[in-house]
């Protein structure tokens, strides 16, 4: 957001924050959150550059297209491990999880 919109937002009595800010979350909670983002993108990346469908690595996995979609778009049902044993099924290495976390800290 630009400085001149916040400036008149916050003239007209708005407070300007964040996720972490508007859902009270800790610092902790936060780190988590970007984890699992980072590890979701990562994921449909490594994906789309195998031409692997969401329904074929379902197949491989043993689970369903939705809930590859669900893993891509970071739903709170979906657990950090399901995410890494798929990420690690599509060819993924503990050097690609190092670099998705390391690339947290840019």
């Amino acid at each position: 957001m630009n400085k001149t919109k916040i400036e008149r937002l916050k003239a007209q009595g708005w407070e300007i924050g964040n996720t972490s800010d508007f859902l009270s979350l800790s610092r902790e909670e936060m780190a988590f959150i970007d984890l699992k983002i980072a590890l979701s993108k990562r994921l449909k990346e490594l994906r789309l550059s195998q031409n692997i469908s969401q329904e074929s690595l379902a197949k491989k996995i043993k689970s369903s297209q939705s809930r590859i979609a669900k893993m891509e778009a970071c739903d709170n049902s979906v657990s950090i491990d399901l995410i890494l044993k798929t990420i690690f099924s599509l060819g993924g290495t503990n050097k690609d999880i190092m670099e998705t976390i390391q690339s947290l800290s840019n």
